[in-house]
């Protein structure tokens, strides 16, 4: 159907809510408990071989339990599952909350009708359309979009601005502004136009949007293990079988042991035909590395849902997993570094005027100048020379001249009965040049109030004024500062602890950079960066073997984020950048690059951690139960003995709980992640051998000899 007439509004969305729940909220454990048994299936769990080799195991003792019942069988039976069960309820949990949050994106993915041009003009009121399902959209499609309707589809804005509801996507209920022919152009498709008109152009390919990606994303659904991780799985496969070899071996051991020594008693341990199946089993899955083997998914899940929960969307594990590696971070100055709008602070006089003066003149020349730096001067002026309520008395007799980028100045022509006074504030070439032309000249207080202003990392407005005919004169300069965010010095100073080398990139002088440099405590600077000098850069970096990390938001961004190891595009952005990216920041906020570095450090680190308590914990574990076992066959072994434990049966069997056990403890820990604390490789090396390796040969004797005083007392277990 084509019309002219107005268009129908969609249906509206539900609004979306960041998921919040805790570790272990018992509404996301119930929710989760389902798919965790739907992950015994051996087709689901093929993907983590420690863990299918625990379940088949599993399968494997119920087998000989229901031929030979006995209570020790059964009890391992049940702790053998019971192993699994948690393994999978850890990867669930870290599952739900992804699940929670793409159920509710999906909700605002609702089919809704779209206005799409036909036959668009630039510039054109009256525009042909026709309503379109979202889903029939292609890229290069113009759709018209005004208040009230949803967004139909990715893309940029063409022409007109308007207040865009993105509450669906980054949780944030306050409104923000896309407009076009800027950096703040693209849309995105389930958002709602709060006002105004635009027309935007699609961008996406059917079934490829935004929304379509992260619902796939925080779900898991794409979620590829990450090189680490495979690297780390073939290293716990490779132990399983050394461990699987070695058990194997046990049986024939045994039976030879009875050959030659026929004094030897019958026991559970050891009988005439050897080792049982059953105790062969639980021992291989108490000395197989499953604590990580179990953890391992819901570590690098976890990691992705940190920063979820944080509004930043990485497209792979890969991206996040290389955040942790990044040596060399790339920050833009304005908005990264600094607060971003400059800030008057103090009113420099020239040759024969007063700081009163030169205030009086800049703030009268402010009054209506919107922009930030226009409204510090009024506020400093008014506050350091009680210069109050002015605007009401001035206007009438006020013609304002607007700042424009042709004349890089701004100012006022007063109108009175002395004739007419021009007054005029801007960048101090400009204003300089102004003054030249009505025959004036320029100070030395002025130029050396600009070269100094400069040299320190400020920026110099000039005032000056021209009454009726007679010449213009300098009135003094205007010292505008940007002001470096609190706190960026320490923080840089803990990415150096970690080896990481920040680079600030700006568009000022090199003087002005240097300055801004050294305040905020960066490595090195770019200075009057061009898009081929950030490219150039990033491969210098990356020759010397070094990981980058840098943020952006323009096209002209778009190939150094396409080149970054990790490119984190901000939300506000255009379309090219955001899909040149392999992160992208919901609440683009450039200071987030630095959060996304210490979440990658910290699922290292925990992955780590962990790694190193299981590895402790299955070598206590071995000389643990081994010596219980086998000291009646060798006496020597009994030397090793230390925890003296009731029975070979009660050695298995309290090893195999405390198996279990210890993952459902972890747990917690895996989701959340161990904390992270800035140091070098070499400090947190120390630091996690010292409390994860010592912690896991401590625990497990500590905690098989408590659980063997409980169990001492079941039939069987003596």
């Amino acid at each position: 159907m084509v019309t002219t007439a107005p268009g129908i509004a969609p249906p509206a969305v539900a609004e979306a809510r960041r998921i919040q729940a805790g570790l272990l909220d018992p509404h996301l454990l119930v929710r989760s408990l389902p798919d965790a048994f739907r992950k015994l299936n051996p087709f689901t769990l093929w993907h983590n071989p420690i863990m299918l080799t625990v379940e088949i195991g599993a399968g494997w003792t119920t087998v000989l339990a229901m031929v030979a019942p006995s209570w020790f069988a059964w009890l391992i039976v049940v702790w053998l599952w019971l192993t699994v069960l948690l393994a999978n309820l850890a990867e669930a949990v870290a599952e739900g909350r992804g699940k929670a949050q793409a159920a509710t994106l999906r909700r605002a993915k609702r089919e809704t009708q779209a206005r799409r041009l036909i036959g668009w003009q630039p510039g054109h009121t009256s525009q042909r359309w026709e309503i379109v399902p979202a889903s029939a959209l292609r890229r290069g499609d113009r759709v018209i979009v005004e208040a009230g309707d949803i967004i139909p589809g990715d893309g940029d804005v063409l022409e007109g601005v308007a207040s865009v509801d993105e509450s669906v996507i980054t949780g944030e209920s306050a409104p923000v502004i896309r407009e076009s022919g800027g950096d703040r152009s693209a849309v995105t498709g389930g958002t709602k136009v709060l006002s105004d008109r635009i027309i935007v152009q699609i961008t996406q390919l059917p079934g490829e949007s935004f929304v379509d990606r992260m619902i796939a994303l925080v779900e898991g659904a794409n979620r590829q293990k990450t090189p680490n991780e495979i690297a780390l799985n073939i290293l716990l496969a490779a132990l399983t079988l050394i461990f699987l070899l070695a058990v194997a071996t046990l049986q024939p051991l045994a039976i030879y042991s009875k050959a030659v020594q026929p004094g030897i008693p019958d026991s559970l341990a050891l009988t005439s035909a050897g080792v049982t199946g059953v105790v062969l089993v639980a021992l291989l899955i108490c000395l197989i590395p499953t604590t990580i083997g179990a953890l391992l998914s819901a570590i690098g899940i976890a990691g992705m849902d940190r920063l979820v929960q944080r509004n930043v969307l990485a497209m792979s594990g890969r991206a996040v997993e290389a955040a942790g590696d990044v040596n060399t971070l790339l920050l833009d100055k304005t908005g990264t570094i600094t607060l971003g709008n400059r800030v008057a602070t103090e009113f420099l006089p020239g040759d024969g005027a007063t700081a009163g003066e030169v205030a009086d003149a800049a703030q009268l020349s402010s009054l209506a100048d919107e922009t930030p730096e226009g409204r510090s001067i009024v506020v400093l002026a008014k506050h350091a020379y009680e210069l109050r309520a002015r605007a009401d008395g001035v206007a009438p007799q006020a013609n304002f001249i607007p700042f424009s980028a042709q004349t890089r100045m701004s100012g006022v022509d007063l109108d009175s009965d002395g004739g007419t006074r021009r007054i005029r504030k801007g960048a101090a070439s400009a204003v300089l040049a102004w003054v030249r032309e009505h025959g004036g000249e320029s100070t030395e207080d002025v130029d050396a109030s600009v070269q100094r202003i400069s040299a320190d990392g400020g920026t110099a407005l000039v005032v000056a004024d021209c009454q009726d005919d007679r010449p213009a004169r300098t009135l003094g300069v205007i010292h505008l500062k940007d002001v470096v965010k609190q706190g960026m010095r320490e923080r840089f100073d803990a990415m150096r602890q970690m080896g990481i080398r920040t680079v600030m990139i700006t568009g000022d002088n090199p003087l002005t950079a240097k300055a801004i440099a050294n305040e905020a405590g960066v490595d090195d600077f770019l200075a009057e960066a061009t898009p081929e000098d950030k490219i150039a850069l990033i491969r210098r970096e990356q020759e010397g073997g070094r990981l980058v990390a840098m943020t952006g938001d323009g096209t002209n961004d778009a190939p150094a984020l396409a080149q970054a190891d990790v490119g984190v595009a901000m939300n506000t952005g255009t379309s090219p950048a955001k899909e040149a990216a392999n992160m992208v920041d919901l609440d683009s906020n450039p200071t987030k690059l630095i959060e996304i570095v210490e979440i990658g450090k910290q699922l290292l680190i925990t992955r780590g951690a962990l790694t190193t308590f299981s590895i402790a914990n299955d070598i206590a574990k071995y000389f643990a139960i081994i010596p219980a076992m086998f000291a009646a066959v060798y006496p020597g072994l009994d030397a090793l003995n230390v925890m003296r434990l009731t029975s070979p049966a009660s050695a298995i069997l309290s090893a195999v709980i405390f198996n279990a056990l210890i993952i459902a403890v972890l747990i917690p820990l895996a989701l959340r992640g161990v904390r992270y604390r800035p140091a070098s490789a070499a400090q947190m090396l120390s630091r996690n051998l010292y409390r994860y390796g010592l912690g896991g040969i401590v625990a497990p004797f500590l905690g098989i000899k408590l659980i063997d005083l409980a169990v001492q007392f079941l039939p069987g277990m003596s």
